[in-house]
């Protein structure tokens, strides 16, 4: 896609230490895997600056809901799915709220499957 719409450079986050130290050429490709390096490699290659840099998954974690979303989403309508979500919200009090000590949990869980 970078290429599509004619990107020059490129940074890249992957949650995988093995995928981006394969990428890096620090790392052995294992032989199952080595035409996907090649492609990702050839892309890479006609890109003017890449930076491949590895974020851990509990450092990402709305980037790897939505990459997990997007994997079980492209399974097709005809294939039964369950896509867990969990919001959590949190709002900074202000200035007089915060001169108040205040202790709250609140929990809510859902026992059917929607």
């Amino acid at each position: 896609m970078a290429l599509e719409i004619g990107m020059k450079d490129l940074d890249v986050y992957g949650d995988s230490q093995l995928v981006i130290n394969q990428l890096l050429e620090e790392y052995e490709v294992k032989e199952d895997l080595v035409s996907y390096h090649t492609q990702a490699r050839q892309i890479i290659d006609r890109l003017d600056t890449v930076n491949l840099q590895h974020i851990p998954r509990s450092a990402n974690k709305m980037a790897d809901a939505l990459a997990n979303l997007a994997a079980t989403l492209a399974l097709g309508a005809k294939e039964d799915m369950t896509i867990p979500v969990c919001t959590r919200w949190v709002v900074t009090p202000s200035k007089e709220e915060s001169a108040q000590e205040t202790n709250t949990v609140s929990v809510y869980e859902v026992q059917r499957e929607d």
